[in-house]
């Protein structure tokens, strides 16, 4: 199976379970950039409950933007804020201190475009679950694509389907309970190297 994704800040569990389980992941690059979504922001259990972190992006909804050509507005200091809500929320995870030398130069490296630090992330994301995967790109925009399980419609934020979860440890579990379908960087943080075989025995429609 072929999956079609949109590329997001650190993904969401389900987005990973949904390219554990197919052949090939495509990763739109094509689109027009659009607010309220997981381009630009991620969920994470932080102690008082789920935290978002977004990414200030430089656009304007007057004038169709495609998503490539979105910057990052980095006069702000988020990269640092970012920094500091992971080791605030996880430096008390069983993995955190495993991951974390390989996750800092995404808060440490200038990246102008908001699509290029997206696909950084998935790659260093991938290559700390071990994940191979086969993936490619692609190279024009098509609302209805052909033999691919389009799974763009989980970029959604405000309109997501609640995809339920199977619970796993999470460091805030005994204040706030089981915080569904966070990022993939909670995953990782609680679960480490069993966040392979917790993906695989999860199930998306």
């Amino acid at each position: 199976m072929t999956i079609l994704l949109h590329p997001t800040y650190f993904p969401s569990i389900a987005t990973f379970v949904a390219i554990i389980k197919a052949e090939t992941t495509v990763l739109e690059v094509h689109d027009n950039y659009q607010k309220q979504t997981y381009r630009n922001r991620c969920y994470i259990y932080a102690a008082n409950g789920k935290l978002q972190l977004s990414v200030p992006v430089i656009f304007s909804q007057k004038n169709r933007q495609k998503y490539s050509e979105v910057k990052i507005a980095n006069d702000y200091q988020w990269q640092d804020n970012h920094f500091k809500s992971l080791e605030s929320a996880y430096r008390t995870s069983p993995f955190y201190e495993y991951y974390i030398d390989e996750l800092q130069p995404l808060f440490t490296e200038n990246f102008d475009s908001i699509l290029d630090f997206n696909l950084k992330c998935f790659e260093v994301i991938c290559e700390c679950l071990q994940l191979e995967i086969s993936t490619s790109k692609t190279e024009i925009f098509e609302r209805e694509p052909q033999d691919v399980k389009d799974y763009r419609g989980l970029v959604n934020a405000k309109k997501e389907n609640i995809i339920a979860l199977e619970p796993y440890n999470q460091v805030f579990y005994t204040k706030h309970g089981y915080i569904n379908n966070l990022s993939i960087l909670d995953l990782l943080f609680n679960e480490g190297p069993n966040a392979i075989s917790y993906l695989e025995s999860q199930t998306i429609l």
